[in-house]
Order: structure tokens, then sequence, then C-alpha cells
């Protein structure tokens, strides 16, 4: 046999090693919907695959073949987490989509405040909160109608199926280019930069203390009884199917108080999903029953 031609086996070997074949594939589709009610269609196969190679070389494993039968043994309750944190993605920004921002004040933050000291409590929830940039928003915006002090029991709860991006958000540290987006007064009055280390800014204290970041799978039981004033789910409910999205919005509207306002993101809709909710603003949802 040819030199050349050895030289070119050898290199496909690793590729036929990983690769992910049918059976496999939908049995890390069944998994994935049953554990976390995301759907993996049939274009997501090569992301799937090129992910969780890096895991499958971690456990020293040979094929997905093998990693699926972890999956199905005793280990997977420890796996799942893993698995979580290598396929799904997170993708945001401060103040994404600021018409919401506007809403939240507006619509949700100054009623509140009109109607201190009657109503002192405001609870927020971003579910899907990713690296943080979501939720710390939402607290300056809080932090700037309530001020400092003055009594309010406000709180946002901040909640994520991915570890990872968890501990990133409550470190709360970002590259400095991260915060442009964050309106100037704001910037001003919430983000310090980091000792030693020009690239880097961090979110005031001010405003952390505004959250709590708790680990959750929206598919699983919510431990929260609930009472929110609102609650952002935006760019989270495009992974899940009508079905799946149905109870979840149904869901959120039980743990919303009457005329709580539920954020969702730009592509995502409650037409044909749910009729719990009228629309108070672009992608804006009052619970109505």
């Amino acid at each position: 046999m040819p030199e050349s031609r050895r030289a070119a086996q050898a290199d496909d070997a690793p590729r036929r090693e990983f690769e992910l074949g049918d059976t496999e594939f939908r049995f890390l589709v069944s998994f994935m919907s049953r554990e976390t009610g995301i759907k993996l269609s049939d274009h997501k196969r090569p992301m799937v695959s090129g992910r969780l190679v890096k895991r499958l070389r971690a456990l020293h494993l040979t094929s997905f073949s093998e990693y699926c039968d972890l999956l199905r043994g005793d280990q997977a309750e420890t796996e799942v987490q893993h698995l979580v944190n290598a396929i799904t993605t997170n993708i945001t920004q401060f103040f994404r989509e600021p018409h919401h921002f506007d809403h939240l004040r507006d619509q949700v933050l100054a009623p509140r405040l009109a109607e201190r000291p009657r109503r002192p409590r405001v609870r927020i929830w971003s579910a899907g909160c990713s690296s943080g940039e979501e939720p710390y928003s939402i607290a300056m915006v809080m932090a700037d109608v309530f001020g400092s002090g003055n009594g309010w029991d406000a709180l946002v709860l901040a909640t994520d199926i991915d570890t990872n991006m968890l501990s990133r958000a409550a470190a709360g540290v970002y590259a400095a280019e991260a915060v442009d987006s964050v309106p100037p007064e704001l910037r001003r009055r919430f983000v310090e930069r980091t000792l030693g280390d020009p690239s880097k800014v961090r979110i005031s204290d001010d405003v952390k203390r505004l959250i709590r970041f708790k680990h959750l799978n929206l598919h699983h039981p919510w431990p929260m009884k609930g009472g929110f004033d609102a609650i952002f789910c935006r760019n989270v409910a495009i992974y899940f199917d009508k079905p799946t999205q149905r109870g979840l919005f149904n869901r959120y509207a039980d743990a919303l108080l009457p005329g709580g306002v539920l954020y969702l993101g730009h592509a995502e809709s409650l037409i044909g999903v749910t009729d719990r909710f009228e629309v108070s603003g672009k992608t804006a949802y009052r619970r109505v029953k």
C-alpha cells in the first residue's frame, strides 16, 4: 500500500472513531428531551458531535456508543450536567432588546414605586440567565428606580441549567467592551474597573446584592413559590416544541402575580400556545388569567 494512502487512512481513524451514528444521535435526542425539554433537530447533529468530542476524550471513551452506555448507567445523574453544559448555547449581552428594559421601568417598576408603601416587595425572575448580563441589566434598572435602601424588598432570581455559565455570572466580571451597551449613566454608577487589569470591569456590589444565582432545570419541579412581578425568558423556548412551550408558559402564568409581565425573545410568541396573557408591548405579555 502506498505510504500516502496509509497516512490518509491514519488521519481518518479519529474521525471514524468519534462518528456520531444514527442510533447514538437518536438516543441523545431522546435523552435531552426527557431530561431538559430541549428538542435537538437533525440539523443540530454536527454541533452535538463537535461539542461532545471533548467530553468523550476527557472520559477516555473511544466512541459515542460508549458515551450513550454511560448515560444509560449509574453515572447518568453525574454526567447529565456535563452534557447539558456542552450542548446548550449561551449568547447574550447587557441590555439586549432595550425596549424590554424601558417597559420594565415604565410598566412594572414605576407603578410599584407609586404604590409604596402598600407594595414594597418586588420579585423578578431571569430564567435562562446565561453568563449574567440579563439579570445585571434588570438589577441596574431596579436600583436606578428604587434607589439604595428606602425599605424596598427587591430581588432578582437568576437561574440557568448551565453550571459553567452560572459561575461566570456570579463572579460579575466582564471584558471592558462588554458593557458598551449599558446606558452611560447606569454604566457610570454600577460598573467598576478591576484593579490591575484595565481590560476587565466588574459589576458593583450595589447591583450584585440584588441578585440570587441558582441552578435550575426548567423541565423539572421549581422550588420557588412564585409571586413574581415579571419573568424574563428570552430565547429559551425556541429550543422546545409546542407542547413543552405550552406547559412552560402556563407554569410561568402560575408563577406571576395577576398582571405580571412575561418577556420573550424577538423570535418567540405566545400565539397559538396559551391564552393566559395579553400583549403589553413588543414581545412583552401581561398575565390576564
